[in-house]
């Protein structure tokens, strides 16, 4: 009896790791209880129209964009569907005064004016197989962490080499899911000739920028276009003027119909991580370790960077995509801080481990060999707290802070022996880096972050160029940096060249913006080392609360966390109640547009051409309008998704495309580590107002006909 009713609390105080719309479920295992919900929410394909390693299937028409978004394939030429912000870097890049695509807009009227971006690539999944059993066979009970992880690290290096070693085309990579727990090996082909076909204006494609962002109701048209290449023969190939468009096995049919609240969709991407099983004390860490520092230190640097880009329209073309980068997860940081505090994430967490603890206590099984492991997770994260907070300064104020420094990090980590493909890619990847470089900007950024490090620190933290600002430069910042930029090479055309074409002449490490990087990654090394002890253990906590989680809930239908593999998370489309007193529709309208235009009156970030407002106002949106003549924007539901996930492709029921996701909402920004169902939305774009932009706005009828053959 006592047993029964501590299982009862237990499924209680648990009940929110799982809900019938909860989970980011890997298609290649999709089990018996999963898919039985998913007909009962009314999806009408078979588990093998999702997924087959063999035929098409519905998984063939969703890539992995570039490694850090996602995209769906909607015509038999290759054509790739993904968010603007997925595409902005190769919009920006294709920029310039003259010819300003993030302001005005891109399209190619012909194949021939399609823009090619060398850095990016496609990632199609072939197949998944659980290899945990390979991984770790020769692993035991008593093993050491590091012990551990190197004997795990050489059997997957091993597997993922078999992949290629078969067909050069496909790239094997085996991750660790359930906290190193399990394994899967995912088989993909990459496509690396990617270009650009349609951008909206950044009007309609960022429409409210960092006002908006992360907020319902949104009216962003959040979309471009690319298209995938290949050769003759349908194969992976660098981009070449001979290839042709890639013929896919399966294209995404589009869906006119629209939506009505309540109708099943799901979700088809790439989620980057989510951490729905981590410890409290890993979150409290987070809280006040990275999530801080991204709101203090990038706080600091994108006001300086606005600044300028509002000033000049070169400066907002040349920083318009890492500022875009920057933003995002400045002020999802701050989203999740306050959602953790709002929700009452932690207490929830904490009351888990607490049942978690007890059901320890008395299965002698667990007791055995868990009954300290709360006890040394609390003392590993203490142990290292104040490191790992002063390297999160470290890496946010100098690594990913000066350009200077990253342009000497790049240079410094080069390798000119590497695959040819490879080393052309890195030098067009430091050349871009430079392009995109203004040094006076760079200058006060630089000066700005050694101030806000040191303010922030012990001193015990503080790199040996701090002893030079104060020993000769009389404590000030910004006459050291000055003095830096005028002593380096790196900051001239010449000593960049010189580099790029190994002079024999340039010796690299008496550059002092070389010597700093130097500096610079011996004392990230010497943090790191000082948590050492600390990681190892956490690892391990962290990894033995996972597996105990699951062993509590043998019965239960658990998913891994994302962790950039493909996902299927599916629900309803709904709306919600934000707070007491308010609803919020589950879709928005282009009269939305109109107004947010109206109330933000001289505000560039709701600014929107003045053709554009013409086609809104005057209501003929033809084929795209919903059933009440309508044009609707964006809608949203409550499937579940993380990072990673913009640009993922959002279906009906039938398969059918409805958008695009490219949001989560502002008051469930702590999803990633607890699941809120009452309040967590996917934000997606209308593919009808992205077919009505291209073709009414973009007069791009001939990309329109193309996607609805």
């Amino acid at each position: 009896m006592k047993t029964k009713l501590l299982l009862s609390l237990l499924c209680i105080s648990l009940a929110g790791l799982v809900y019938a719309d909860e989970g980011m479920w890997m298609l290649g295992n999709l089990n018996k209880e999963t898919r039985k919900t998913m007909k009962e929410l009314g999806l009408e394909l078979s588990a093998k129209e999702l997924y087959h390693p063999g035929k098409a299937s519905l998984k063939d028409a969703v890539v992995s964009f570039g490694g850090f978004c996602s995209g769906v394939v909607v015509s038999e030429d290759g054509l790739v569907l993904t968010n603007h912000h997925c595409g902005f870097s190769c919009i920006q890049q294709h920029s310039s005064v003259e010819h300003d695509y993030l302001k005005d807009g891109f399209v190619a009227r012909t194949r021939a004016e399609e823009l090619p971006n060398p850095e990016l690539y496609v990632r199609f999944l072939l197949r998944q197989e659980n290899v945990t059993r390979r991984v770790l066979k020769g692993v035991t009970s008593d093993m050491d962490e590091a012990t551990r992880t190197a004997m795990t690290d050489s059997i997957v290096a091993l597997v993922e080499a078999e992949v290629s070693r078969k067909d050069s085309t496909l790239t094997g990579v085996v991750d660790a899911y359930y906290g190193g727990n399990e394994f899967w090996l995912s088989v993909y082909r990459d496509y690396t000739d990617v270009r650009l076909v349609f951008a909206p204006p950044s009007s309609v494609g960022k429409f409210g920028w960092d006002a908006d962002n992360w907020e319902w109701p949104r009216h962003t048209g959040d979309f471009s276009v690319f298209r995938i290449y290949a050769d003759k023969d349908n194969r992976p190939a660098s981009y070449s003027p001979d290839n042709v468009p890639y013929h896919p096995q399966y294209v995404a049919p589009i869906s006119l119909e629209g939506y009505s609240e309540g109708d099943f969709c799901m979700t088809l991407g790439y989620p980057g991580s989510t951490e729905r099983y981590m410890s409290s004390f890993g979150i409290e860490e987070r809280m006040r370790g990275m999530n801080q520092v991204q709101i203090d230190v990038r706080g600091v640097k994108q006001v300086i960077w606005k600044r300028e880009m509002d000033r000049r329209d070169s400066i907002r073309i040349k920083y318009a995509s890492k500022y875009d980068e920057s933003s995002n997860y400045w002020k999802n940081s701050i989203g999740v801080n306050r959602a953790i505090r709002k929700l009452h994430v932690l207490d929830k967490k904490r009351q888990m481990e607490d049942e978690l603890r007890r059901w320890i206590r008395e299965t002698p099984a667990e007791r055995a060999h868990l009954l300290h492991l709360f006890t040394d997770l609390e003392l590993n994260y203490k142990d290292r707290r104040e490191t790992n907070r002063a390297l999160a300064y470290f890496m946010e104020a100098f690594l990913n802070g000066p350009e200077l420094v990253q342009l000497a990090l790049s240079i410094l980590n080069f390798d000119f022996e590497g695959e040819q493909e490879t080393v052309v890619a890195n030098l067009k990847a430091i050349i871009e880096q430079y392009a995109n470089l203004d040094l006076d900007i760079d200058k006060e950024v630089f000066a700005a972050m050694i101030e806000e490090y040191r303010s922030k620190v012990d001193a015990d933290y503080l790199p040996a160029l701090y002893q030079e600002i104060d020993t000769l430069y009389g404590g000030d910042a910004r006459v050291y940096v000055d003095s830096l930029y005028a002593r380096s090479e790196l900051v001239t055309p010449r000593g960049l060249q010189r580099f790029l074409e190994q002079d024999t002449t340039f010796q690299m490490y008496n550059d002092p913006a070389i010597n700093l990087g130097v500096d610079l990654l011996m004392k990230g090394f010497e943090m790191n080392l000082l948590m050492q002890q600390a990681n190892e253990g956490i690892d391990r906590g962290e990894r033995l609360l996972n597996a105990a989680v699951r062993r509590m809930y043998d019965a239960r239908n658990f998913y891994p966390d994302a962790n950039s593999t493909l996902r299927l998370s599916f629900g309803t489309v709904r709306g919600y109640e934000p707070f007491d007193g308010a609803h919020y529709n589950y879709y928005t309208t282009t009269q939305g547009i109109l107004e947010k235009v109206r109330a933000h009156a001289g505000d560039v970030d709701f600014a929107v051409q003045p053709e554009l407002l013409s086609l809104f106002a005057s209501g003929d949106f033809g084929p795209y309008a919903d059933r009440d003549g309508r044009m609707k924007v964006c809608f949203i539901s409550d499937n579940d998704i993380t990072g990673g996930n913009s640009g993922s492709a959002m279906f009906n029921a039938r398969g059918e495309l409805l958008g695009l996701a490219f949001d989560g909402n502002w008051e469930a920004m702590s999803s990633d580590i607890l699941f809120e169902p009452k309040m967590q939305r996917c934000i997606g774009v209308d593919i009808r107002y992205i077919l009505f932009i291209m073709e009414k706005y973009g007069k791009a009828s001939h990309l329109v006909e193309e996607m609805r053959r």
